[in-house]
């Protein structure tokens, strides 16, 4: 791997975790276009995991305020039941949440980690989610405002982002696909969806990243440095436009680059142009 294969990882890492157009599907795309199939499997997951990092730093610092404000409230919530408001209750939300993706994560981590990753499977669910998320911005009632959300839906976003485990799906697609079935606005569902993210993508990045480091050769270290670098840096300037442009704009760009992407790989699969 040279900086060019890691500059070109880090900006597709950092453009497509937040957008809901599924980043392990573009980093398995990415893999064999730039031509790291002379990487060992080892050294590849190293590299990937470290990079991700790059946009935990991202949302992390993005909604650093709001992660402080809803952290302190819940601590003050437990503590005392006068100082329980709506931040300690958000911070119930993020935890009951997160709570279906980790039992799906621990249930069926051999399926996730084997069967699971292959261009086939994340070609079919970038359309097949793509459409389901055509299908909740069209009939989505999109009135509900986040302060409306409940430990009920606060479960079935949790649902939508166990989804994600699944190549293709996209983790902010599954989550926001089921804000707007059960009504709430563009900007709810997807600030719901970040703050939801923070404590999975940030525990199983951790994981990760812990498991795989000692893999990353000397040689690759800067590399996977500048990689990590551009994957922050982007990720963030992602978080910043993609909820500017949700106060005016649709998620139907979206789905018709998704539905495309995901045609255009099963296609290239079945011409044996890619491997799955």
């Amino acid at each position: 791997m040279n900086f060019f294969d890691a500059v070109i990882l880090g900006i597709v890492q950092g453009l497509t975790e937040f957008l809901p157009i599924s980043s392990s599907a573009h980093v398995q795309l990415f893999q064999q276009l730039l031509g790291l199939g002379s990487m060992s499997k080892p050294e590849l997951t190293a590299f990937i995991a470290t990079i991700q990092l790059g946009t935990e730093a991202a949302v992390l610092l993005f909604f650093f305020k709001d992660i402080i404000r809803i952290g302190s409230s819940w601590f003050a919530g437990l503590r005392s039941a006068e100082s329980r408001n709506r931040d300690y209750k958000m911070g119930w939300l993020v935890i009951i949440g997160s709570l279906p993706v980790v039992v799906v994560g621990l249930a069926f981590k051999d399926l996730i980690e084997n069967q699971l990753r292959s261009l086939w499977v994340a070609g079919a669910m970038l359309i097949i989610f793509g459409l389901a998320l055509g299908a909740a911005e069209a009939f989505g009632r999109r009135a509900k405002p986040i302060e409306e959300l409940g430990y009920r839906d606060g479960v079935m976003f949790g649902l939508g982002q166990a989804l994600a485990v699944i190549p293709g799906v996209s983790r902010s697609g599954g989550t926001i696909t089921v804000g707007l079935l059960l009504g709430y606005t563009r900007e709810a569902a997807a600030r719901y969806s970040f703050l939801l993210a923070i404590p999975a993508v940030l525990a199983s990045g951790l994981y990760e990243f812990a498991k795989s480091v000692g893999d990353l050769k000397s040689d690759l270290l800067l590399a996977t440095g500048v990689g990590t670098v551009v994957s922050f840096v982007v990720g963030y300037a992602v978080i910043a436009g993609f909820l500017k442009y949700l106060s005016r704009g649709s998620f139907m760009p979206f789905v018709l680059y998704r539905v495309v992407l995901g045609a255009t790989i099963l296609g290239l699969l079945t011409s044996g142009t890619l491997q799955p």
